[in-house]
């Protein structure tokens, strides 16, 4: 396994990883922007709807009210209460012969009444043109404030690409540096883990060695009744000659062990180079005959160009011979069956 050429993989897919993770950030900080801002518009919206709706309600119920209706009277639920008797008294003067006591439009306020009515009319239409052109301008207040978000908008996504940019060489930057110091406090810490292990090892087999259990120490196993009494699950049943009969057989077997593997190293390495010896021998042999090859190749080229040569040579001369020796009648004789 190239594990140098699995490292390099694994930090180009970090450092992918980190810059798509900041492409994405970028993007989610983008869209919570644009969240806000249309947001805002809603809401701004919404407010713009919620102020007419209470314009509206204000004014009906300031300036369009039941009672100014004309028909308020066909439905007032106060009609009873404010109603009048159809005769006061025997000399009410509202009692007619016909019994009729008021037409429409005959009354003494018809005046008034009128004059109020188109007011009125006139203070609507007014009030219809001012909100018209409020909402006009609240249209195009919206409509620039659009426009602008917009090219703020365009501006900042602008700025936040070469930010991005930006970022990603500092990124690349920052990956390199990082790698490097990653990699030289890798080997520092490899050689110190290493060191440490060994420290360890040497530590942990010298104090087994030194230990209670592998010295086998019989003190451990005096009895606190008398040294002629002994604890029965740590007595060992050695004294300390046979301990160290033991332990230098134990040393015996372990350089044993090892001159056995020293040889067994010497003796594969001793192959190793028999076999590296014999396979540059073969090279050399198979270099020298593919030489030889060559050379006697040469050889007989060269043996057939000078043969070729001396017969091409030999046959002109055998042709020029021919046409030497060859009689003159007969020729001619020859010559006139040809030309027949």
């Amino acid at each position: 396994v190239d594990k140098d050429a699995l490292d390099t993989q694994v930090k180009d897919r970090k450092i992918q990883e980190a810059a798509e993770k900041a492409r994405n950030e970028a993007l989610a900080n983008e869209m919570k922007q644009n969240d806000k801002i249309m947001c805002m518009l809603e809401e701004r919206q919404k407010n713009y709807i919620r102020n007419i709706n209470k314009a509206i309600t204000e004014f009906q119920k300031n300036f369009q009210k039941p009672e100014t209706r004309r028909e308020f009277d066909l439905s007032d639920p106060q009609a009873l209460k404010k109603d009048k008797p159809a005769r006061l008294s025997d000399d009410d003067p509202r009692c007619t012969v016909s019994g009729l006591q008021k037409f429409m439009g005959e009354d003494l306020n018809y005046d008034q009444r009128m004059k109020f009515q188109k007011e009125q009319l006139r203070e609507w239409s007014l009030q219809q043109q001012r909100d018209c052109k409020n909402a006009l301008a609240d249209q195009k207040f919206a409509d620039d404030l659009y426009d602008k978000n917009r090219i703020a908008l365009d501006q900042k996504t602008m700025e936040q690409q070469r930010k991005e940019e930006e970022n990603r060489r500092a990124v690349c930057a920052a990956t390199k540096d990082f790698n490097r110091t990653q990699a030289a406090e890798l080997a520092e810490r490899k050689k110190l883990e290493k060191y440490q292990k060994m420290k360890d090892d040497m530590d942990e087999i010298s104090s087994l060695l030194q230990g209670d259990l592998l010295s086998e120490n019989p003190e451990q196993a005096v009895s606190s009744f008398g040294r002629h009494r002994v604890i029965t699950d740590r007595w060992k049943g050695m004294n300390q000659d046979q301990l160290m009969a033991i332990r230098y057989s134990q040393q015996q077997q372990v350089l044993e062990k090892l001159r056995l593997k020293e040889e067994e190293r010497q003796r594969d390495a001793e192959w190793d180079r028999q076999s590296i010896q014999a396979a540059r021998a073969q090279l050399v042999l198979e270099r020298h005959q593919q030489r030889q090859n060559r050379e006697r190749r040469q050889a007989l080229d060269n043996i057939n160009s000078e043969l070729s040569q001396e017969q091409k040579s030999k046959n002109i001369y055998l042709k020029e011979e021919a046409y030497s020796n060859f009689p003159t009648s007969q020729y001619y004789a020859q010559f006139n069956t040809t030309s027949r």
